[in-house]
């Protein structure tokens, strides 16, 4: 049987050389949201990870977009100056892989400690968190500020201008983070979304807010520029938003994406989720067969035959991982070589690991675990 995930994948006018992606991951080590050499080392040997592409972790659209002091952004010129280096560095080092980048704004989950500090909200050096209603995330957070029509208008002029600064630096894929109770998500969401203006109350408003931030960066960018999202398919939380809410935004939306990566939770601290192995699958495949977008899988798939599985069932278009990866970097090589595939692009220098006798010896003293 053909593996499908290392088959090519068509995200709209850009052609990836397989359906392997690694998921976006906050790294929490920029400095003023320009990356660092952190950046170069943990992005540049995903380059030739086997993965047809490499999506840049959650980058804030404006300063006060951040999670933490350490996100990434894309508001200045030196942050802008900063991520080209970084993208040169890993267009050297990898082949076909294509990098994307995740353009966010933290909204009301802003201004917090990184997780190994805490994660808790900044007592220090703390700023101002903004979102669709002037109500905490959890007891102890930041209360934020309501925006209103002009702070709307100036939060989308703010991912119109980090989505040409991505198109600049030579992004050939933007995601338009609208999950994980970030601040398009708090507009989505009837639990964090109390307002009574077009922006509030009915479904029809509370996606107002997204599909203009998503038509704005469509419109903004490149013909040959992918543009998709990333969506919590679920609050699972009663009376939140739900799988169903999920699939009226992508169908609405669907004229102006490329795909949609499907993930869930995060818009209140305490939802009761059910985590298992796949567990996202399920929504990745109702939006797949209820708007016919391209869509991505995310979330605990860990091995070669489970991502396989998942597209050879046609629950999605495409697998995403993330701590797979950093488990293990060269995960999309031994995935090619379980689902007999074609060994995926790799540096010259490692020229040893194609050797037949290297194969059968690993082989022999590790199995295919």
């Amino acid at each position: 049987m053909t593996s499908l995930l290392f088959s090519p994948l068509q995200l709209g006018p850009v052609e990836l050389s397989n359906r392997l992606a690694v998921a976006p991951m906050c790294q929490y080590s920029g400095s003023d949201g320009s990356p660092t050499d952190w950046h170069i080392q943990h992005l540049g040997q995903l380059a030739y990870s086997g993965a047809g592409l490499v999506m840049v972790e959650a980058t804030a659209i404006e300063r006060r977009g951040r999670i933490s002091h350490g996100d990434l952004g894309l508001y200045s010129d030196d942050n802008e100056q900063a991520m080209a280096r970084v993208l040169r560095t890993c267009e050297r080092l990898g082949g076909p892989t294509v990098f994307g980048v995740q353009l966010a704004h933290a909204g009301r989950k802003a201004s917090c400690q990184a997780p190994w500090e805490g994660g808790k909200p900044l007592t220090k050096d703390a700023w101002e968190a903004v979102s669709s209603t002037a109500n905490p995330f959890d007891n102890g957070w930041h209360v934020p500020v309501a925006l209103d029509q002009a702070g709307i208008d100036e939060v989308i002029a703010n991912y119109v201008q980090a989505a040409r600064r991505a198109v600049s630096i030579g992004f050939k894929v933007l995601e338009v983070h609208c999950a994980h109770g970030y601040l398009i998500h708090q507009f989505l969401s009837p639990l964090a979304n109390q307002r009574d203006d077009n922006y509030g109350g009915s479904l029809e408003n509370r996606l107002r807010f997204g599909q203009q931030v998503i038509r704005a960066v469509r419109a903004a960018v490149p013909a040959d520029v992918a543009v998709g999202i990333r969506i919590s398919a679920t609050d699972w939380v009663d009376e939140g938003w739900s799988i169903d809410d999920s699939i009226a935004f992508v169908s609405s939306v669907k004229d102006q994406i490329a795909y949609c990566c499907v993930s869930s939770g995060g818009s209140v601290p305490k939802a009761a989720i059910k985590v298992g192995p796949g567990f996202q699958v399920p929504f990745a495949k109702r939006i797949r067969e209820a708007t016919g977008v391209v869509t991505r899988a995310v979330g605990m798939i860990f091995s070669p035959q489970q991502a396989e599985t998942i597209l050879q069932n046609g629950e999605a278009d495409q697998i995403a991982l993330g701590r797979p990866f950093m488990d293990e970097p060269r995960w999309g090589w031994r995935a090619a070589e379980q689902l007999g595939a074609p060994m995926p692009h790799f540096p010259a220098p490692y020229h040893m690991v194609r050797s037949a006798g290297w194969l059968a010896f690993k082989s022999d003293i590790v199995g295919n675990s």
